[in-house]
């Protein structure tokens, strides 16, 4: 009697299994390979999959992470935390600006409420 391969799908496995294999590979417990015998896995890029979808590392930035210098990585750091600040220094100037125009807005609503004695806010009151 021969063993049938069943084909599996990500859906056949629990997103607890995934996890928690994400985080032994991440970990460095289990190589990818370890991890697809351990769990009776059929194709490592299953796992490696859950390791891009789940994981914490940049698997975008793998090849040239690992091809740079220590100093290149550091320099190249070094300009992200530049654009970092920057962007956030503008987030910033934005949210002051927006945080201006609220209230802004709610004194000419205040006004235009007192000057022409209507009700311009909706009262709901909670249910």
């Amino acid at each position: 009697m021969k063993n049938k391969h069943v084909k599996r799908t990500q859906k056949d496995y629990p997103m607890s299994l995934k996890l928690g294999i994400v985080q032994e590979v991440e970990q460095g417990y289990l190589s990818v390979s370890q991890a697809t015998s351990k769990y009776g896995i059929q194709c490592r890029k299953t796992v490696v999959n859950w390791l891009r979808k789940y994981g914490n590392f940049d698997w975008e930035n793998q090849s040239s992470m690992s091809s740079k210098t220590p100093q290149q990585r550091i320099i190249e750091l070094e300009e992200k935390i530049k654009l970092l600040e920057k962007q956030k220094a503008r987030a910033e100037h934005l949210a002051e600006r927006a945080d201006k125009k609220a209230i802004l807005f709610d004194m000419m609503i205040d006004l235009a409420e007192k000057e022409f004695n209507i009700p311009i806010r909706k009262n709901s009151k909670p249910k």
